[in-house]
């Protein structure tokens, strides 16, 4: 759990980082449809930051077992799915955004297995 919040927190440093890098490097060397791809590549970023946080404070209440693989479908989402999107950004290889739903995918399946799971526990 501590190391869930841990990683949650580093997440949302790098999302503010990433933030502040987009809206004062990036405005003037992208276009405004780029910009807003990696505009919800780090809303998305922060989004499940905070998330993960929160899912980890629930392990001080639910066993490890209960919150161990949505939280880390939740990290390897965020990696995936808005990693992705800054990579499509940054690098111009636009066939970065076929791997982008793999994110999405691992997101929505770590939140529905918590679910699940703190349903069942």
């Amino acid at each position: 759990m501590k190391s869930i919040i841990i990683t949650g927190a580093l997440f949302a440093g790098l999302a503010v980082l990433l933030g502040a890098f987009g809206a004062h490097s990036l405005k003037a060397k992208v276009s405004p449809e780029d910009l807003l791809i990696f505009e919800t590549g780090v809303k998305y970023h922060m989004y499940h930051a905070l998330g993960l946080i929160l899912v980890g404070l629930l392990g001080f209440h639910f066993p490890m077992d209960v919150i161990h693989l949505p939280s880390l479908l939740l990290i390897i989402g965020v990696v995936i799915f808005s990693g992705s999107l800054y990579v499509l950004v940054l690098s111009g290889a636009r066939w970065f955004g076929a791997i982008t739903p793999f994110g999405g995918l691992a997101l929505i399946s770590g939140w529905l297995l918590l679910a699940f799971r703190l349903y069942r526990a």
